[in-house]
């Protein structure tokens, strides 16, 4: 027993996500209304902590998603498996004019003053379908499973998806895993269905499950909408401020009692290109800070899964809680300097980093 939590040495897969699987077009610097070419990057908060954990960190792990027959499809699942990630997917077929569809995310970099802008093109999303009994969980963990990680963007799709959610966690507790759940609150997802008051009582459930939250937001309207907790002291404080984060893992522990640890990112955005990059986590009722750095930024995106599969990672190694905090902000911070989603750091990367590495040329 280490960090309040139990966690299984030995599992045919270390680690399990449930979600839904996308792909981005980035078009670079430049705004969509005048692009002439896009870059396809396949992602999903899921996928990318298990594809991060694959690849940089050397672990087994597992996606369980939706998938499509046709080119996209393909493409996707081709990227799962370039990153070493085991598929357990239910097939839909594609009609050939309407879907169903594996979505797509619109993501623009911006530059300097120019925020990025993102927006989404999820009609007739595939995984917004899947349904409880969609999959024989006690055969994807057979071998043993040690983590099981999902979030709520895949919670907000549909009426089913937080379902399924809950279906895997209860699976994945009886398989002895441990659960983690990133809030990932998205308010534009949630009004087309339901709204906030669906909101809170989807993820309330999910969270009566959940060993590891993730992302619990730097803001107070975040966490009220999430988790209906109020903290208005957070919004008068800077997002990098210790006090504010003690005061709302407090309150994360207060009504979610079962939760074990309680993590998430600090960033203060200076610019688009240049952030201060932080990370704080409550585990067994201590609060553990990383350093912070100054990142010059190439591509954001994915940058909080970098840091929630680093912490993950160093949990699932046995690190001491400071070393898993700092291995996540290392990996984080590192993922922000690669084009994509995903990562493309060695594990020696992450470790001289958080050793105190510098960016001099490595001959």
């Amino acid at each position: 027993m280490k960090y309040g939590l139990n966690i299984r040495e030995k599992g045919a897969l270390d680690f399990v996500s449930v979600g839904a699987l996308v792909h981005r077009l980035d078009p670079g610097i430049i705004p969509f209304r005048k692009a002439t070419e896009c870059a396809i990057y396949v992602s999903g908060g899921e996928f990318n902590c298990a594809a991060n954990l694959s690849d940089c960190f050397r672990l087994n792990t597992g996606i369980v998603s939706a998938m499509v027959d046709y080119p996209i499809g393909d493409l996707i699942a081709e990227r799962v498996r370039a990153m070493g990630v085991k598929p357990f997917y239910k097939f839909f077929k594609h009609n050939g004019v309407s879907g169903p569809n594996m979505a797509t995310v619109y993501s623009d970099r911006g530059h300097g003053v120019r925020a990025p802008v993102v927006f989404y093109n999820r009609s007739n999303e595939a995984a917004a379908q899947l349904k409880p009994g969609d999959f024989d969980w006690k055969t994807i963990f057979a071998g043993g499973v040690r983590w099981f990680h999902s979030g709520g963007i895949f919670a907000a799709l549909s009426d089913t998806t937080g379902q399924v959610i809950i279906e895997g966690m209860k699976a994945a507790k009886e398989a002895g895993a441990i659960v983690s759940f990133d809030l990932n609150y998205r308010e534009k997802l949630w009004n087309i269905w339901g709204g906030r008051e669906r909101a809170l009582a989807v993820i309330a459930e999910i969270v009566k499950h959940t060993d590891v939250l993730v992302g619990i937001g730097s803001n107070e309207e975040e966490l009220q909408k999430g988790l209906g907790i109020s903290c208005p002291e957070l919004d008068k404080k800077s997002k990098l401020d210790s006090g504010a984060f003690s005061s709302m893992a407090d309150s994360v522990i207060a009504k979610y009692p079962d939760v074990k640890i309680v993590v998430t990112t600090l960033r203060e955005v200076h610019s688009t290109n240049h952030h201060t990059w932080g990370a704080v986590a409550w585990i067994d009722g201590k609060t553990y800070f990383s350093p912070t750095c100054e990142l010059a930024v190439l591509d954001r995106v994915g940058g909080g899964d970098g840091f929630a599969s680093g912490f993950f990672y160093g949990l699932l190694a046995g690190e001491e809680p400071a070393d898993a905090v700092n291995l996540g902000w290392a990996h984080g911070a590192l993922l922000t300097t690669f084009p994509g989603d995903t990562t493309m750091a060695t594990v020696e990367q992450v470790r001289a980093f958080v050793q105190g590495g510098s960016a001099r040329i490595q001959r």
